[in-house]
């Protein structure tokens, strides 16, 4: 069980200083967005660059973009270590991950909530990572949909049934309240933006997110398989 917090939802003033508040986080999660593929604007490659300067933790990108297919590999050039890009903006998905399996990062593809889990059929064998979207992408704090969860269940039975080794993160909503239905369901990486950065103590957070996480995995039906 991962938790990934995400910086959306940090102090963008201080993010040096925002990572260094959550040390048992299992990764950092940052959200590109060029305000076309969705109506946000927050960092790109420069900030990445910088962050990758400053810390050696797991930097996990998620490219809410247009054109994913041009820019991606060049968060992987600049170190991160995963690179997600959402199936419904990227143009060569198979293309796309062989190159950033070359550079060196794991492989994501992520999901808006209305996409089905059938968007992943042809590529599976390809990617490391899914990101079920459980919000609408493009702002953080919303409430989670709950409607997602069978699609993660498809999504968890396809990657067991086809023995691969891919990570299910879930973005989107993701609390204590939420969680556990997520484990549920068949995920086992979770990115946390509000639950983690508006509490008081967001280290502690993390932590009590990856014990629910973890305890539920140990008594849920596909934590036995």
């Amino acid at each position: 069980m991962r938790i990934t917090p995400s910086l959306l939802n940090a102090d963008f003033a201080k993010l040096g200083e925002e990572i260094a508040r959550i040390p048992s986080a299992d990764g950092i999660h940052l959200d590109v967005m060029d305000n076309h593929f969705v109506p946000n604007l927050t960092f790109g490659l420069p900030v990445v660059e910088s962050l990758r300067a400053v810390t050696d933790r797991m930097l996990d990108i998620h490219l809410m973009i247009e054109d994913p297919d041009r820019w991606a590999p060049g968060y992987a050039e600049a170190g991160a270590e995963s690179v997600t890009f959402h199936s419904e903006a990227v143009h060569a998905p198979v293309r796309l991950a062989r190159e950033l399996h070359r550079i060196g990062a794991r492989v994501g593809v992520a999901l808006n909530p209305a996409t089905p889990a059938s968007a992943l059929s042809d590529i599976l064998s390809e990617i490391d990572m899914v990101t079920i979207m459980s919000v609408e992408p493009g702002f953080g704090g919303q409430p989670f949909l709950d409607i997602v969860l069978p699609k993660v269940a498809q999504i968890h039975s396809m990657i067991h049934s086809s023995n691969l080794d891919i990570w299910v993160q879930m973005d989107g909503g993701v609390s204590p309240e939420t969680i556990e239905r997520c484990v549920d369901a068949g995920a086992d990486t979770f990115v946390a933006g509000s639950a983690v950065f508006r509490s008081p103590d967001p280290d502690a957070m993390v932590n009590h997110l990856r014990t629910l996480a973890t305890t539920r995995f140990a008594s849920c039906g596909w934590g036995q398989q």
